[in-house]
């Protein structure tokens, strides 16, 4: 007989606006513990520097993770012009410094070379693995490595204002894996002037906007009012497959894919789908899936309370 898992049965998205200087493990923590939840986990990882957006699913909603990781980003961020630090943030060292500051027309002029697929060698102070270790483990200890460049997505950058001659904002749409620190070191470069980002807020992941995100003060406070008013802030399971077409099955159907069986997707009302998908009865998500010759062939199944 199996060791009963410790907490609650909570299923559902909690979108938090996460705090500064709070990592995203202790951020999914303390939102566990708040919630007494058996199992939490997150979408995207922020700095301890950044705030914003951080999707928190518990339960069934940790199965439809790498759906939410997979979505577009969206960051407001400022540049602080003059200076490179090791982190590539204002928690680092300053490792080199430029007297020279860019016009607003400089700035506007170098933000195509990164707009589309570009290369990124990604900050040293990382949680990227090198041999196994973490690069920011080998950061701190002052090891020699190299972090090899990747191929990642920057599908739009926007100069939103020029405060002073010090700093610029921006915002940036993303996909999966750029990091925002590294943007703003090579623009830094690119303009001559060395930079690092010195303010970062992460506006959307995916289907969850920041017009949704819970502040952590509101989710202390829901937790001494007691589990009802705990659960009202939680988005649905579903929510981070918004993506995905859904496919209404029978409730007889529902039960043979929770058993892993593929069904026939029959009748004229049958969805004209093919690819992934997921699969809903009686306006609850029973699978996530493939749609092919007709049939749903699930690949992971939910099992949500009635």
């Amino acid at each position: 007989m199996g060791r009963r898992r410790k907490g609650q049965a909570v299923n559902g998205w909690l979108i938090l606006d996460k705090p500064a200087g709070l990592t995203s493990t202790k951020a999914v923590g303390r939102t566990r513990w708040l919630f007494d939840a058996q199992k939490a986990g997150h979408a995207g990882t922020l700095d301890p520097l950044a705030t914003g957006v951080l999707p928190i699913a518990f339960g069934e909603a940790t199965k439809t993770v790498p759906y939410a990781v997979d979505g577009v980003k969206t960051y407001r961020f400022t540049v602080r012009f003059g200076a490179e630090t090791d982190t590539d943030d204002t928690e680092g060292s300053v490792t080199a410094t430029s007297d020279t500051r860019p016009t607003r027309a400089d700035i506007e002029a170098a933000l195509p070379q990164f707009i589309g697929e570009i290369e990124q060698i990604p900050p040293r102070f990382s949680a990227l693995k090198v041999d196994g270790a973490r690069a920011y483990d080998l950061a701190r200890d002052q090891e020699d490595f190299e972090l090899p460049a990747r191929t990642v997505s920057i599908d739009r950058l926007s100069l939103l204002e020029v405060p002073d001659p010090e700093t610029c904002v921006l915002e940036a749409e993303c996909g999966k894996g750029t990091y925002v620190r590294a943007l703003a070191r090579d623009l830094g470069r690119a303009l001559g002037c060395l930079g690092h980002v010195a303010t970062l807020r992460r506006t959307r992941v995916g289907g969850f906007t920041l017009d949704e995100a819970i502040p952590l003060e509101t989710v202390e406070q829901a937790a001494e009012e007691g589990r009802e008013a705990l659960r009202d802030l939680l988005q649905p399971v579903e929510k981070a497959l918004v993506d995905l077409p859904a496919v209404p099955v029978s409730p007889a159907d529902a039960a043979n894919l929770r058993l892993g069986r593929a069904v026939l997707l029959r009748g004229r009302d049958a969805p004209v789908v093919a690819g992934a998908a997921y699969a809903v009865s009686r306006g609850a998500p029973v699978a996530i899936g493939e749609v092919a010759h007709g049939e749903f062939h699930p690949s992971r199944v939910f099992i949500l309370p009635d």
